[in-house]
């Protein structure tokens, strides 16, 4: 058998692949499900921050800006880890589903929240001081004015740091969560041959590389031109 009958046998073995494709693909649908879950909490919870933060009390601003460096700080690995195995020791526990949701949501909360505050703190102070010299209230200046100004500037570096953190959802297998990498590493040790992985890395590029091309769109589509 010559060098790349070996690797083809190794990496694109068809009986293997055949064997493994419907469990790669049960794990795709869960790592879209579990995706699309990171995304709505986290940016939800981000841009709730940032609003709250804008109002200016500064004990609970001190409070956001701690609990933001402190998840942006952390390595998602890291909070996946305590929150499966650290919760039970104070009587929680979590799924390995739920534990990889709410690190990395907390994480893309973390950074949205810094991705938002910048866009509002962007908008330049005129906007503020002619709605308010039309007699606007704060709260309706800041809904109807400046938050939509914010968002639209700040939706490209949201949408890319968005696919960064969703990249994450890999790490869900360290949970044991049959994510698209968890079924390929199972695949793996039941096949004895790493067929599985090539077709994991098949479904993560079917995945996400959808979502990369979208996102240079949304890049260039809300470019902000003053």
């Amino acid at each position: 058998m010559s060098n790349w009958d070996k690797f083809a046998d190794s990496f694109f073995n068809a009986r293997v692949a055949m064997e493994y494709a419907p469990k790669i693909l049960d794990g795709l649908w869960l790592t879209i499900l579990l995706a699309a879950c990171i995304i709505v909490a986290g940016i939800l919870a981000g841009l709730t921050l940032a609003v709250i933060r804008a109002m200016g009390i500064r004990p609970i601003n001190w409070l956001i800006i701690f609990t933001v460096d402190l998840f942006r700080a952390l390595p998602p690995l890291v909070i996946i880890v305590l929150l499966f195995f650290g919760l039970p020791a104070i009587g929680v526990s979590l799924s390995g589903f739920a534990a990889a949701w709410l690190a990395l949501s907390l994480v893309l909360m973390a950074f949205s929240e810094e991705v938002f505050w910048a866009g509002i703190t962007a908008v330049p102070p005129g906007q503020w001081e002619a709605s308010r010299s039309l007699g606007l209230p704060f709260l309706v200046t800041f809904v109807l004015v400046i938050l939509p100004q914010a968002i639209r500037m700040v939706i490209p570096p949201l949408v890319n740091r968005t696919i960064a953190i969703t990249k994450g959802t890999a790490l869900a297998s360290v949970v044991a969560v049959p994510d698209i990498l968890g079924a390929a590493q199972a695949g793996v040790s039941f096949s004895f041959n790493p067929t599985p992985l090539t077709l994991g890395a098949l479904a993560y590029l079917v995945l996400f590389l959808p979502v990369v091309i979208a996102g240079r769109w949304v890049e260039a589509r809300f470019a902000w031109k003053r």
